[in-house]
């Protein structure tokens, strides 16, 4: 791959999904977002939780939500993520 082939592919921006834990604060939202790791010496699945601050422009999220989190330029110190979109209400089957 050339460098000007490289610079033509459009970027690909990070995506993460989750549950929101908390929506306390103005136009932020907390989500949890589970992986699974294997267990080094067993090789047995572990879920693994992770907590990433997103910047939620409209305040839509309410907790339990599923929403897609994308990746963004720092926002403040600890949002560096924002919401897409909203996958699933937390009172919808």
């Amino acid at each position: 791959m050339s460098s000007a082939e490289a610079a033509a592919a459009p970027k690909v921006a990070r995506t993460l999904t989750g549950r929101v834990v908390s929506n306390k604060m103005d136009k932020t939202v907390v989500v949890a977002v589970e992986k699974t790791i294997t267990h080094r010496l067993y090789h047995r699945y572990q879920k693994r939780t992770s907590k990433f601050y997103a910047h939620d422009e409209a305040n839509a999220c309410g907790v339990g939500d599923r929403v897609r989190l994308v990746a963004t330029r720092p926002l403040s110190k600890l949002k560096r993520w924002s919401v897409a979109e909203v996958l699933k209400k937390a009172g919808e089957i």
